[in-house]
């Protein structure tokens, strides 16, 4: 395995450098099953070692414990990582699988606050909405977001799960250095609004799941039967029964792609999420997620692959056939708004 640093990019028109490739960082701690702290820290030292700077994670990820759990990374290396973390989905008291969506002006503040302290930082490189909260006006929201980066809690905006015209309303009021929309070759449903509205005012796109939370790497084939009884992907509809099914039918041609290179699975996957910056002139920071080095080196290395035009197509019809939404509850997504 080559000990190369990937290349960088930068994040919108104004933002900070970071490695092409990112980290997310929620199966640390959060979502699914069991979890191994000692090589998880060595995965974050080894991702860093390879040119990974940007390190995603958000307050909802285990009630906040998965911002504590990256603190201690991040104080060691504060001058050498963009931290991106997030607001917006707020956990009842006394109900902890639940969440709600919250744009309001004193749900950001304390969420800021409670964010800076669990992190055990000055301020958030890369805020994000995590998600949109239809009954208060997007550019309120920015509004106070932009009051943070004036206050010096905060140093670029990001949001998520939002449509094309969201995101140039957003932009009217701030800069938006990044926007992050589950982007694959599962997922590709960004690509008629979103995707334009990104390049057009130069907002970089920050593709979460883009192995598609681990099916696409044939790592399991139906996830009740696979997967731990505390693993979310067990409540996504197109990861189990006739779905899972259909879906791993869908990942022939993806292998075929893989075996001509002698990669595996998942590299043909971020290899394909890498070039759609190509594809579609913007720049594209996918955030893998893994909890081991061997997968970190792995999703690197896949940065330095290059599809061919007709790869590319032989992988273009797959999203269209994919069975089953990307969550139970398509609200908590940008779907049905654009």
């Amino acid at each position: 395995m080559t000990d190369s640093k990937i290349a960088k990019a930068q994040l919108g028109t104004d933002g900070p450098e970071v490695g092409v490739q990112g980290l997310g960082c929620m199966g640390m701690s959060f979502a699914y099953g069991p979890t191994d702290a000692e090589e998880s820290r060595a995965t974050l030292e080894r991702a860093l070692e390879l040119g990974v700077t940007l390190y995603d994670t958000a307050d909802a990820y285990g009630a906040g414990e998965n911002e504590k759990f990256l603190a201690p990374f991040f104080a060691a290396h504060r001058d050498e990582v963009v931290i991106a973390t997030k607001f917006a989905l707020s956990i009842p008291p006394g109900e902890p699988t639940k969440r709600v969506i919250r744009n309001d002006a004193p749900y950001i503040r304390q969420a800021v606050e409670a964010s800076l302290q669990r992190l055990g930082v000055d301020v958030i490189d890369l805020y994000y909405m995590h998600r949109r909260d239809v009954n208060v006006p997007i550019e309120e929201t920015v509004g106070v977001m932009a009051e943070l980066v004036r206050e010096g809690k905060v140093k670029y905006l990001g949001l998520s799960e939002v449509t094309g015209g969201e995101l140039r309303a957003a932009q009217g009021v701030h800069p938006i250095a990044a926007v992050q929309s589950e982007w694959s070759l599962f997922s590709r449903d960004i690509e008629p609004g979103v995707v334009p509205a990104a390049r057009e005012l130069g907002v970089t796109l920050v593709p979460y799941s883009p192995l598609g939370r681990g099916f696409l790497t044939g790592s399991f084939t139906n996830a009740e039967q696979d997967l731990t009884a505390d693993d979310f992907r067990r409540r996504q509809p197109r990861f189990n029964g006739d779905n899972a099914a259909a879906n791993a039918a869908l990942l022939e041609p993806v292998r075929g792609v893989a075996d001509a290179h002698g990669v595996s699975l998942g590299q043909v996957a971020l290899a394909w999420a890498q070039q759609r910056a190509a594809v579609h002139g913007l720049t594209v920071v996918p955030i893998p997620g893994t909890t081991k080095r061997t997968r970190v080196e792995e999703n690197t290395a896949a940065t330095r692959i290059v599809l061919s035009d007709a790869e590319l197509d032989v992988l273009e019809p797959i999203a269209s056939k994919v069975a089953g939404d990307r969550y139970a509850d398509m609200s908590f997504s940008s779907a049905g708004r654009e």
